[in-house]
């Protein structure tokens, strides 16, 4: 089965699962397990979840994700899923209210990186949050006129990463957007512009998923500490050209900082700023290649080195984990989820997503 074919929503079945007593003490009847919609797609709902999860049997492909939120009491609900994925951040509701969100999520194999583990199949939701109240759900295959994919290509920083206390940026993206717009994340630990393009599990399936309008954002760099220039630049236009011939569009994505201090207090030096033992300024060259071939670019370099400057070294520590680990490269969930925000600022800002299909707050 190619990958396309694989990708695709297709019919699927129920898992049997019984209708659990949800929302903060609400006593909720089953729904229908397979509804019909108006072109006739089949619908899951809350028969699949307990009061803190949710499981539904479903093969790889992307899903539209219906939430009702609220109870009795005051509620703040949020939802993960998959490989630690935030799709949706801690949403509050009054007591007796209901509040409607959406999301669309990718399901795949592996579930995580994608050189991970395959992780367990169908779609499975965790329901967190301060005072969590789940009143209703609707899982539905999304249609794909109506859905844009946004690729990932990128490393550690970037990637869906499986373990507390690590998260990528890319991990905590999804809780930003609405409905209609699915991060399929194949960014991978360890990876170089070098290795990414070797590995036919990375570089040849992201070109395989890319659907015509689908956004590819492409951040790496971190781990080109051995590259030189004309390899790093002839990697970076190699990919733009093959996303370019999927009907895609690329991005390129300068690196995040690393959290580095000068005793001025600020990252104005190579460690920081991602400049390699061969003296190879990564952002520049990124942003020279963006130039160059007339492509969006997210300067998440600036823009990170501004959030860490400003919160100073004390303040800073929270974004990564250096309190955890003394890591000053790998970020915590805050701090991805703060790098997230910045992307997605960016996605607006240079209008690759609009406004309205984005969240705030």
């Amino acid at each position: 089965m190619s990958m396309r074919q694989r990708g695709s929503a297709g019919a699927f079945v129920a898992g049997a699962v019984a209708a659990a007593t949800i929302a903060g003490g609400l006593g909720l009847s089953s729904v229908e397990a397979v509804a019909r919609t108006r072109d006739y797609r089949p619908t899951l709902g809350i028969e699949n979840c307990t009061a803190v999860a949710c499981h539904f049997d479903l093969p790889p492909g992307t899903y539209d994700v219906q939430v009702r939120l609220g109870g009795q009491a005051a509620s703040r609900t949020a939802i993960g899923g998959e490989t630690r994925r935030t799709l949706l951040a801690e949403t509050a509701a009054k007591a007796g209210q209901r509040v409607t969100r959406g999301f669309t999520v990718d399901v795949r194999t592996p579930e995580g990186e994608p050189t991970g583990p395959d992780g367990s199949p169908g779609l499975d939701l965790a329901i967190g949050g301060a005072a969590p109240a789940l009143a209703d759900i609707r899982v539905t295959p999304a249609a794909d006129r109506h859905t844009r994919q946004i690729l990932l290509v990128g490393d550690s920083t970037a990637c869906d990463q499986p373990g507390d206390p690590y998260s990528g940026w890319g991990q905590q993206l999804p809780q930003y957007l609405r409905k209609g717009l699915s991060i399929v994340n194949h960014a991978d630990s360890g990876e170089s512009t070098v290795s990414y393009l070797g590995n036919p599990r990375l570089w040849n399936t992201v070109r395989l998923l890319i659907r015509p309008g689908d956004l590819v954002l492409i951040q790496l760099a971190h781990n080109d500490k051995t590259t030189d220039e004309a390899t790093y630049r002839a990697n970076l236009e190699t990919m733009v050209a093959g996303v370019r011939a999927e009907g895609g569009q690329p991005v390129l994505v300068t690196p995040v900082v690393r959290r580095w201090f000068n005793a001025d207090g600020t990252l104005n030096n190579d460690t920081a700023l991602l400049v390699n033992g061969l003296g190879v300024d990564h952002p520049a060259v990124v942003r020279s290649v963006a130039s160059a071939a007339g492509v969006p670019l997210i300067d998440l370099t600036a823009r990170t080195k501004a959030l860490v400057e400003s919160l100073g070294v004390e303040g800073s520590k929270a974004l990564y984990l250096y309190n955890e680990k003394r890591d000053n490269t790998h970020t915590s969930e805050y701090g991805a989820t703060r790098f997230a925000a910045l992307v997605r600022d960016e996605l607006v800002l240079r209008h690759l997503v609009p406004e309205g299909r984005v969240r705030r707050g």
